[in-house]
């Protein structure tokens, strides 16, 4: 982890109200001979209700999650060289910092500082040489890759970086072959170790520390295949991860429109199994499947809807696994509150419905506004609280606000609240803004 310097804050912000009154459009600036810098500085506060203050920190109320809320800034510059014989670079530095001014009793859940230390860190989050032409695509390095089951997870504050390699070939007729190696992560919200700092997959993953050192630092070696025409999409995912466990997704998409009418419908398969040196001990147990459709559409008036269904099968390792490396593909989640609060998701059932609003239609361009309801069905033999009292039922209700431009302000704002069987209602919030150029 780099340390942070305080005067680097104000200086990146005074670079920024300069350099960003020559912002065009398009996202970047040009600073001479190709060479181009990206900046986004974004600001946020978070608040979320567990009706446990921290005076209280009830280990038995919902699931000990403390109070927690805290404003924070997070300038994030990037630098883009030019491309010269099909090879160019980026680098981007992040700072996080709450300027001292938040209260630490309050930050126990806000997952943008380390957890154990709760202080301002810098990083350097990319730094990469790619390699483009017609056909291959090559990136080494600090990236934001982007993968079904492992990728960025940027709605939040930072999003997860990773040390990895990754190639896609597309010498195919609409065919994408991946391949790559993942090395490293770095991300507070989605790692399992310090997020502030670059650690090995493994080291970041959820099972038993024991089985973190059984597998002796691994990564994840990945290959895929994309099938696209018109309307129809196909992709295989395939992980593997040595000594920890195996990831594979298969998905089926079909787009079509109809007059002023577009949907999509999609038809999703997962499944997690342990291999290696965690299958031949009993410190971690992972083996379940979830099997997941959706149908959403939207009219050219501007209204939209989103429904999904999962279910997941009656296997053990879903906290272990499920949203590890940033990878959450089923159809059916929350806007802020997610599986995390039930005490178990083993042979639940989840049903989403969204109805929404594209507000460009009445001249507030690129705005959104959405409401959501997921319902989970909990297998009460599975999912209990701390004081192992029976769950049935997880019910969420959530709005969200959208403004989001390619360049210049934006803003998102969340609102949720999530009613659980035998544990007091909890509500929370998401302000997040900023400007990027």
């Amino acid at each position: 982890m780099l340390s942070l310097n305080k005067n680097f804050v104000s200086n990146f912000l005074l670079v920024a109200s300069i350099t960003s009154l020559n912002a065009s459009d398009t996202q970047g600036i040009d600073i001479g001979n190709e060479w181009k810098v990206l900046e986004d500085i974004k600001f946020g506060y978070v608040n979320y209700n567990y009706d446990n203050a921290p005076s209280l920190d009830s280990p038995t109320t919902n699931k000990g999650h403390v109070d927690s809320k805290g404003f924070y800034t997070i300038p994030k510059f990037s630098i883009l060289t030019p491309t010269y014989n099909n090879f160019s670079a980026k680098a981007t530095y992040t700072v996080a910092t709450d300027f001292g001014l938040n209260n630490p009793d309050y930050e126990n859940r806000n997952w943008v500082f380390n957890p154990s230390d709760q202080e301002s860190f810098a990083i350097l989050q990319e730094l990469y040489i790619n390699y483009k032409d017609s056909n291959h695509n090559l990136t080494i390095g600090r990236q934001e890759l982007e993968t079904p089951l492992i990728e960025p997870d940027d709605y939040y504050m930072l999003a997860n970086s990773y040390e990895a390699i990754n190639y896609v070939n597309t010498m195919l007729c609409n065919t994408e072959l991946h391949l790559g190696y993942f090395h490293k992560m770095a991300g507070v919200w989605d790692s399992g170790d310090n997020g502030t700092e670059f650690h090995s997959m493994s080291d970041t993953s959820f099972v038993d520390a024991r089985d973190k050192e059984n597998a002796n630092d691994s990564g994840v070696v990945f290959g895929a295949i994309e099938y696209k025409t018109q309307n129809h999409k196909i992709k295989v995912w395939e992980y593997y991860v040595t000594d920890l466990y195996n990831m594979f997704l298969a998905q089926y998409d079909f787009t079509n429109k109809m007059n002023s009418f577009t949907y999509n419908t999609a038809i999703q398969f997962t499944n997690y199994k342990e291999i290696g040196e965690l299958a031949s001990n009993n410190f971690t147990n992972i083996d379940y499947s979830i099997y997941a459709i959706k149908f959403d559409g939207k009219y050219d008036n501007g209204f939209e809807f989103a429904t999904g269904a999962s279910k997941f099968s009656n296997g053990k390792g879903i906290g272990s696994t499920l949203s590890a490396w940033g990878g959450f593909p089923t159809y059916t989640y929350g806007y802020i509150f997610n599986w995390f609060e039930t005490g178990s998701l083993q042979n639940a059932a989840l049903l989403k419905v969204e109805l929404a609003y594209d507000l460009s239609k009445l001249g507030l361009k690129n705005s959104w506004i959405g409401y959501r309801h997921t319902c989970y069905n909990l297998d009460s033999e599975h999912s209990r609280t701390v004081s192992g009292v029976p769950q049935e039922k997880m019910q969420l209700n959530g709005i969200r606000f959208k403004y989001t431009p390619t360049t210049g302000v934006y803003f998102t704002a969340n609102y949720e609240h999530r009613s659980l069987d035998n544990e007091p209602d909890s509500s929370a919030y998401r302000l997040i803004g900023g400007y990027k150029f």
